[in-house]
């Protein structure tokens, strides 16, 4: 087996075929069960009454410390630390030296000169190599995800993480608060107490509607998860499966998972590489759907692609920089969500019972996604790629199938375009496919966030049209 990414990729040959081809299965939101009632009530939870999501197993929690903590996270992320007090949170997008994102996740400011990143494996673990590496005077601390299949296992993590979310949460957080609870700014923190204990909140919105995210010792969570439904039961609050859960991003607009811009690059990456275990996300992602290119470049996203252009600042030096100086943020894709035709998203729903041919490409609900990164190529009526479609399912709350995407600056919204879903030759090697047919489904060019709640009441800047 080989040690690291960089003697894999040596053995593989072709680093595309190898993401492609890759055995790691659907990608698994652990521990949260898939459904507590089923995922269309879920769903409409979020949207008419509100909802608990439960986040404590499905990310990285990453701590950083020490006089040169705030250093080692302005020299990697694309955003601006002039001003980043205590007691806030930003999103944190790094970017390799070639400009393309590595990730993105939640930075919270803690106490002074404490920090932690919560969010998926890429970018916690470029920070883990430059703390190592960088000759910076920081102690991290790397607390993993859950693993996918417990098997029966204990599973512990340091904290326990839950959102509540949608019309209802602020009438629940004020009862749990008992009495009137200052709204304070979005992404600050604060905190309350529930049934006794001490618990850490951020104001966040991912329902749309002003929001809470809690965390506090993981010993507390089931403690803290019963008071939570037993004061929002009144209000129609419904605990998230972690079926339903990946599919809120869909109204919401942000694109989970990229592929990290690391597989090429100048020395920093190849350095990095060989730091990646041979068995690490970066190794083990599986590459899904139709767009297929020999070049890994070619599915790099930069910031403006994916609606982080307003958290590019120049006003400090860091990983990636001097390629982003060099785009013209106009002539760049911007993120859109895709109204999928019902017509032929039924066609691609009933081929699971077509006697005759091998079917499309199986479509689940109400996530579709069937690897870790994914990539449908948006054509125009010509044939042309005009854009990457990215994150596929269905929301019981608009009655259709969406996905988000990134097209060219000149497609404009309300036009029609097709995505091609499924992959080329009957598939790939991965175990999420069978033999199937692809097929161009007709979509509409439609605002991001999808869902007109969320358009109008998001902080401007996070997963809005406005991130340009």
């Amino acid at each position: 087996m080989a040690d690291n990414l960089q003697q894999l990729m040596d053995e593989r040959g072709s680093i595309v075929q190898m993401l492609r081809d890759s055995k790691l299965g659907t990608y698994i939101y652990p521990v949260v069960p898939a459904e507590f009632t089923n995922w269309r009530r879920e769903q409409k939870a979020w949207r008419h009454t509100a909802v608990l999501y439960d986040q404590t197993h499905h990310m990285v929690n990453f701590f950083i410390s020490g006089p040169d903590a705030l250093k080692l996270l302005s020299d990697t992320g694309i955003n601006s630390f002039a001003n980043f007090p205590v007691g806030t949170a930003k999103q944190f997008v790094p970017t390799a030296s070639n400009g393309g994102v590595i990730g993105d996740g939640i930075l919270f400011h803690e106490t002074q000169g404490e920090y932690v990143y919560v969010g998926r494996a890429p970018a916690a673990n470029w920070l883990q190599f430059h703390a190592e590496t960088g000759g910076y005077d920081v102690q991290f601390r790397y607390d993993d995800r859950s693993p996918s299949r417990p098997y029966g296992k204990a599973v512990h993590r340091e904290y326990y993480r839950f959102q509540i979310q949608g019309p209802n949460a602020w009438a629940i957080i004020e009862k749990l608060n008992g009495g009137t609870l200052e709204k304070v700014k979005f992404f600050h923190m604060g905190h309350l107490t529930i049934a006794g204990e001490q618990v850490s909140t951020l104001r966040h919105g991912m329902a749309g509607a002003p929001g809470l995210e809690l965390w506090g010792p993981y010993e507390q969570h089931e403690k803290i998860r019963d008071a939570i439904l037993s004061a929002g039961a009144e209000f129609g609050i419904e605990p998230c499966g972690s079926r339903a859960y990946s599919s809120n991003t869909l109204e919401s607009g942000w694109i989970p998972s990229p592929l990290p811009a690391v597989y090429s690059g100048g020395d920093i990456e190849r350095r990095y590489r060989e730091w990646l275990p041979g068995n690490s996300y970066e190794a083990i992602n599986a590459l899904a759907g139709s767009f297929v290119s020999a070049d890994i470049d070619d599915y790099y996203l930069n910031p403006w692609e994916l609606g982080y252009g307003s958290f590019v600042k120049f006003d400090h030096d860091f990983i990636g920089r001097e390629a982003l100086e060099k785009i013209d943020p106009s002539a760049q894709r911007r993120k859109v969500t895709l109204a999928w035709n019902d017509e032929d998203l039924t066609k691609v729903l009933a081929s699971v019972l077509d006697r005759e041919g091998p079917g499309y490409q199986f479509f689940d609900l109400p996530n579709a996604n069937y690897g870790s990164s994914n990539y449908d190529a948006v054509i125009d009526a010509d044939g042309n790629t005009v854009g990457l479609s990215l994150f596929t399912g269905v929301t019981a709350n608009e009655k259709r199938g969406l996905s988000l995407a990134t097209v060219d600056a000149d497609v404009p919204v309300g036009a029609e375009v097709r995505v091609v879903w499924g992959e080329p030759d009957g598939g790939s090697g991965k175990t999420t496919v069978e033999p199937h047919e692809q097929i161009a489904i007709r979509a509409i060019v439609s605002p991001v966030p999808y869902a007109e709640t969320a358009r109008t009441e998001y902080q401007g800047g996070w997963r809005t049209a406005s991130a340009k």
